[in-house]
């Protein structure tokens, strides 16, 4: 890792901003754990949206179901997963945001994409494909590249893998791994036949 990711990484894990500076709304009404595996090295990011109440326990990115299922989509284990040389870790939110009303988490804390992201890519320059998980990250990292809806943005995947991102990466488009998706996969099983084995084809070609 270099010395200015280092550096980015310390101010990112010291970050309060959410709980003493919120740019907006309410203060996060918990002690912030910021979650974020950034690399100098890996040429494969993930950037979803938020840690669970599980991650944010955990201090682990992805110790859930939605890990087990999002690693299965990848083709790997653990052992890659997790290794912070082969695969960084970026999500649109680095701490849990809480939950609402009914139960659900709330969306990513605005601050964080306004602080840290544009920082962080930037020095990240070696990163070739990012997976974009859900919503959040699809409009940071797509532009107007994403579509009016979720179904809309991943449907046209093949388009957007095949044009490179903001940066000088390529992006996959993927519905978030919860367990609340799983109708929306019964819906489309294009993505189970069609996407996934180049999802898998990219990872193996990318971490080898």
């Amino acid at each position: 890792m270099s010395q200015t990711l280092d550096a980015l990484l310390k101010e990112i894990r010291a970050c309060r901003i959410c709980r003493d500076e919120p740019e907006r709304g309410k203060r996060l009404p918990h002690e912030p754990n910021p979650v974020c595996v950034p690399s100098s090295r890996a040429r494969i990011c993930i950037s979803g949206q938020a840690p669970g109440t599980r991650v944010h326990s955990s201090g682990r990115p992805f110790t859930d179901p939605s890990g087990v299922r999002l690693r299965d989509w990848m083709g790997i284990g653990e052992d890659l997963f997790y290794d912070h040389d082969r695969v960084a870790i970026v999500p649109m939110g680095f701490c849990f945001p809480g939950l609402d009303a009914k139960g659900g988490d709330l969306p990513p804390r605005r601050e964080c994409r306004v602080t840290w992201h544009d920082r962080l890519f930037a020095v990240m320059p070696q990163v070739e494909l990012v997976l974009a998980v859900g919503r959040y990250a699809q409009t940071y990292h797509m532009g107007a590249q994403a579509g009016a809806t979720l179904t809309e943005t991943v449907m046209n995947w093949r388009a957007v893998h095949d044009s490179l991102g903001e940066g000088r990466y390529r992006i996959l488009p993927l519905p978030h791994p919860s367990w609340r998706n799983n109708a929306w996969l019964k819906k489309n099983p294009w993505f189970e036949t069609e996407l996934l084995p180049v999802l898998r084809g990219e990872v193996a070609r990318l971490i080898a």
